[in-house]
C-alpha cells in the first residue's frame, strides 16, 4: 500500500501537477488548555516572555507579536464569563516604550471591562518594560531570586561613521531641515540633538514614574524617583522597597488570584496554538520556533535599521 502511494505521488509530480499548500503552516486560532486545578471557574495564565516588541516572530512557523498575542488572549477571555482571574507570568528584560505601554493599556482596559483580579508573577526577570506591565496588576509577586526594577528609559542607536571612514564609504543626506536626520548612524550627534533626544527620554521616564505611582499607592513620587535610577533589585529587595507586594512562587500567585476572585476551586488554563504543548503552569505558553527564540536574544535587531529606539529595557 505504501509503495503504491509513493508511486502515485511520483506519478503526479511527473505529470506536471502543481500543489499549493504551505510547507510550514501558519499559526491557527487559540485553543484552551487546562494545566492545573479543578472546578468550573477558570484562572487564565498569560505569558509575557522575551523582549517586548510589536514585531511578529518570524521563522519556519511564524507567530503573532507579543502585542497581538496578548490582545487576542484578553479578547477571548473577555467573552468567557468562567474566567474569574488572570495571572501574568512575566519573564522579560523589557522592550520598546510603545509596545510596553500598549500591553499595559490593554490589561487596564480588560480589567475595567471585566472587573476581575489580575496578579503578576515575576519569574527570572521582570525589569523595565516588564515591571511597567506588572504595574497594571492588582498585586505583584516576585520569586526570592527574581530580578526586577530597572525603572527608566534608554535610547539605542549606533554610530557607523568610523567604520565607514575605514572602508572609504561616505554617506550623504539631503534634508529639508538641520534636524531631519538627527540620530543618523552616519554622523556624530550634536549637542543640540542630544538635548532634543534627552527631552523625549525625560517625557517617557515621567510617564513610567506616573505608571508606577498609580500601581504602587504605598509609595510617594519622591520615593519612586529615588528607586527609579535604573538600578535592579532582587525580589527581596523589591519587597523591602515596596515595589512588589509579596515574595512567592507561581503557585502562590495563582492562589492569590483565586482568593481575590473568591474562589475555592478553579481550573488554571492557558490559550495556545495548535501544535504547541503545555502540561503544567511552568510550560511555555506560547513557544516560538527556534529561530524566533534566537531573535529574542538579538537585541541589536532593534537598531539595525539605523533608527534610534526608545526602550524600557534593562540592557547591561
Amino acid at each position: 500500500m505504501r509503495n503504491r502511494l509513493v508511486m502515485g505521488v511520483i506519478g503526479l509530480l511527473l505529470s506536471g501537477c502543481t500543489f499549493n499548500f504551505p510547507l510550514f503552516p501558519g499559526p491557527g486560532p487559540l485553543q484552551e488548555t487546562q494545566v492545573d486545578g479543578t472546578g468550573k471557574a477558570k484562572v487564565l495564565l498569560i505569558e509575557i516572555s522575551g523582549v517586548i516588541s510589536s514585531q511578529d516572530n518570524e521563522g519556519f512557523r511564524a507567530t503573532p507579536s507579543m502585542i497581538a498575542s496578548v490582545k487576542e488572549q484578553l479578547t477571548r477571555a473577555a467573552k468567557d464569563e468562567k474566567v474569574k482571574a488572570v495571572v501574568l507570568r512575566i519573564n522579560t528584560p523589557g522592550g520598546t516604550v510603545t509596545a510596553s505601554d500598549i500591553i499595559y493599556h490593554e490589561l487596564k482596559t480588560f480589567k475595567a471591562s471585566r472587573k476581575i483580579p489580575i496578579i503578576a508573577s515575576i519569574m527570572d526577570l521582570g525589569t523595565s518594560g516588564g515591571y511597567y506591565i506588572a504595574a497594571a496588576a492588582d498585586q505583584v509577586l516576585a520569586h526570592p531570586s527574581s530580578v526586577t526594577g530597572s525603572i527608566g528609559v534608554i535610547m539605542l542607536t549606533v554610530n557607523a561613521r568610523g567604520l565607514l571612514e575605514k572602508v572609504g564609504v561616505e554617506a550623504t543626506a539631503v534634508t529639508s531641515g538641520p534636524r531631519k536626520d538627527m540620530g543618523s548612524p552616519f554622523r556624530t550627534m550634536t549637542i543640540e540633538e542630544r538635548a532634543i533626544f534627552q527631552g523625549l527620554i525625560d517625557s517617557f521616564y515621567q510617564r513610567f514614574l506616573n505608571i508606577v505611582q498609580e500601581g504602587r499607592a504605598n509609595l510617594q513620587m519622591e520615593q519612586i524617583k529615588r528607586l527609579a535610577d535604573g538600578r535592579i533589585y532582587t525580589g527581596e529587595q523589591a519587597k523591602a522597597a515596596g515595589l512588589v507586594d509579596e515574595i512567592g512562587y507561581l503557585e502562590d500567585a495563582i492562589a492569590v488570584a483565586k482568593k481575590k476572585a473568591g474562589l475555592t476551586d478553579a481550573r488554571v488554563v492557558t490559550y495556545k496554538r495548535p501544535g504547541e504543548y503545555s502540561n503544567n503552569v511552568y510550560s511555555r505558553v506560547l513557544a516560538p520556533s527556534g529561530l524566533a527564540s534566537l531573535a529574542d536574544l538579538d537585541l541589536m535587531s532593534f537598531v539595525r535599521g539605523g533608527t534610534p529606539q526608545f526602550m524600557y529595557l534593562w540592557m547591561p
